[in-house]
């Protein structure tokens, strides 16, 4: 009642203020007059808080006659009345909120400026400490005063401690810095993850109860900020966020800060411990590593993914693969292998394709196709025991794909034609890219091929592809030369991980290739004489290691599987 007295005074005043239900807009473009009356009666009583209030007239419709202007029914005016004392009620209440933000940011800022005040000594008088990487977990540590490098992974303020979870690339510890100057600092009110920071503090067990990696952590004495770290808008995780797809367009172009999560960080260790585990495998199998060029001026796998340019006024290719390079060279060094960089200039966006990719490609003499099934067989399931036979690297892939088991051996075996007979015999059928039922003939895309290996659920070779959609070197089956002795290595979850063949070994045979493909042999010559000074029985592979990657580590996409992914579109950072 007494809102009402109250704006029954202010009502006397000699301005009108018009609301037009029908037509009145309650906009800044509208002012209350006759000609541009607003809305609603709430809205013109939310324009005279802080002035005089005018005689508010609303326009009213009779059943007969035209529309006049008349005062605001009791019940109308009560109820406006009613939301306008709500709204001076949360305004008040948002304008205490905000002053004691502003008196709490104020207390903030003078922290600060104390906290500059205090300034950290390292005490002379306790023991030198000993610097240690994380990846040190000898026992005969604890007790001792050490020296870390580091950087914030976490940050956890109590009032009794700070803890940091640290890390240095080596591995995780939690350092604890007790109540008192040295969570008073600037620094340490301004800790943020990625801030880098040396440490000193004697290494103890975690006390019983407590959980911290490997058990252990550092009670701090001193530290010293190295390079700090932004915060607030800034924060790294403002900037990746864990919400993100990893391969998404922000956290590529973020790949560099990316790098430094937990996960992409596992996957980069656990590639380079799956690349030695290849060097291991092939050393032990007496193959010999090489490293062939990148530069070329021939192609292996098709002119059209081919990425040119200019080599001093010649035309010249990057690699689509080592496999021309390595067949020269098994006559003097037996089997041989290498990994490099191989590009494919492929307009694919695939999941599992990269315009450039780690190749891990090998080629054996003096063997046969069974022979070349055999040792893929060996090799991957040798790579795969390595892999977990390493304490590190098993517990990343623990970490990224704790479901993953080793493959049982023997990998199926399935011919090209018979792949062709499942997929259609499937309910419903597996189609083809145009819709249709797969036919003799049809490159099986990569989804049916997909589809057709994870409902399998296990390690397939997929041999005798069609001549006429595999490349021009490859050896055709002698009991069918509709088809050649190839295969492709398929891995449930990422399709397939191998391309491999036996190579053509007659020199007429591939003088005859190269002109049904269309290929002048000339710049191959040096190709060719391999057929001609000595020709054998000879078959390989190519490996690509994002891939093995991505499906022992389960990764959605290959592009998580390297550094920095190369696809279409994509060249930064």
């Amino acid at each position: 009642m007494a809102a009402l007295q109250e704006l029954a005074e202010r009502l006397r005043s000699d301005a009108k203020c018009y609301i037009d239900p029908a037509t009145g807009k309650d906009d800044a473009d509208h002012d209350g007059s006759e000609s541009k009356p607003f809305e609603s009666l709430y809205h013109a009583l939310l324009q005279h808080l802080d002035q005089p209030a005018p005689t508010y007239l609303i326009r009213v419709k009779p059943k007969e006659g035209e529309p006049t202007w008349e005062e605001p029914a009791k019940s109308a005016m009560k109820k406006a009345v009613g939301r306008v004392d709500t709204y001076k009620k949360k305004l008040a209440k948002d304008q205490l909120t905000s002053k004691k933000e502003e008196e709490e940011r104020q207390r903030r800022l003078k922290n600060l400026e104390d906290a500059k005040k205090i300034v950290l000594t390292e005490d002379t008088s306790l023991p030198a400490a000993v610097r240690i990487k994380l990846n040190n977990k000898s026992a005969e540590l604890l007790g001792t005063r050490v020296k870390i490098f580091g950087r914030i992974h976490q940050i956890r303020a109590q009032k009794h401690a700070t803890f940091l979870q640290v890390k240095d690339g080596y591995g995780l510890l939690q350092a604890v810095l007790p109540a008192g100057n040295l969570t008073k600092t600037y620094d340490a009110l301004t800790f943020a993850q990625e801030t880098a920071l040396v440490l000193y503090g004697e290494l103890k067990t975690v006390p019983e109860g407590h959980d911290a990696p490997d058990g252990r952590e550092l009670q701090v004495d001193y530290y010293k900020v190295l390079g700090a770290a932004p915060s607030d808008l800034e924060a790294i995780t403002n900037v990746v966020s864990r919400d993100q797809n990893p391969w998404d367009a922000q956290n590529l172009d973020n790949r560099h800060l990316v790098l430094r999560g937990e996960n992409a960080s596992a996957v980069m260790k656990l590639r380079e411990a799956v690349e030695l585990a290849f060097v291991d495998t092939y050393r032990e199998m007496s193959f010999t590593k090489v490293s062939p060029p990148a530069m070329v001026q021939t192609q292996v796998e098709g002119g059209s993914t081919l990425f040119k340019y200019d080599y001093y006024g010649e035309e010249a290719y990057l690699t689509q693969s080592s496999q021309l390079y390595l067949e020269t060279v098994i006559p003097s060094l037996g089997n041989v292998y290498c990994i490099e960089k191989s590009f494919r200039a492929e307009k694919s966006l695939t999941r599992r394709h990269l315009s450039e990719y780690s190749h891990v490609e090998a080629e054996l003499d003096f063997i046969e196709f069974d022979d070349l099934l055999d040792h893929l067989e060996e090799m991957i399931s040798q790579v795969v025991d390595k892999i977990l036979a390493n304490k590190e690297a098993a517990a990343y892939v623990k970490l990224l794909n704790p479901g993953f088991v080793k493959p049982s051996l023997p990998f199926l075996r399935m011919k090209y034609a018979d792949a062709i007979d499942w997929l259609n015999a499937q309910d419903p059928p597996i189609l083809n890219e145009e819709g249709a039922p797969h036919a003799f003939g049809d490159d099986i895309a990569e989804a049916a091929e997909r589809r057709m290996t994870d409902l399998i659920n296990r390690p397939i070779f997929l041999t005798h592809f069609p001549v006429e959609i595999k490349a021009f070197y490859m050896k055709k089956d002698e009991s069918d030369c509709r088809v050649t002795e190839s295969v492709d290595v398929l891995m449930p979850g990422v399709g397939e991980i191998v391309g491999g063949s036996m190579r053509m070994e007659d020199y007429d045979e591939l003088i005859e290739a190269y002109k049904k493909n269309d290929i002048g042999h000339e710049p191959y010559y040096w190709y060719t004489d391999q057929r001609k000074y000595g020709t054998s029985p000879h078959g390989g592979y190519g490996l690509g290691l994002e891939r093995f990657l991505a499906w022992l580590a389960n990764q959605h996409t290959v592009r998580t599987c390297t550094l920095y992914s190369r696809f279409m579109g994509r060249c930064k950072p």
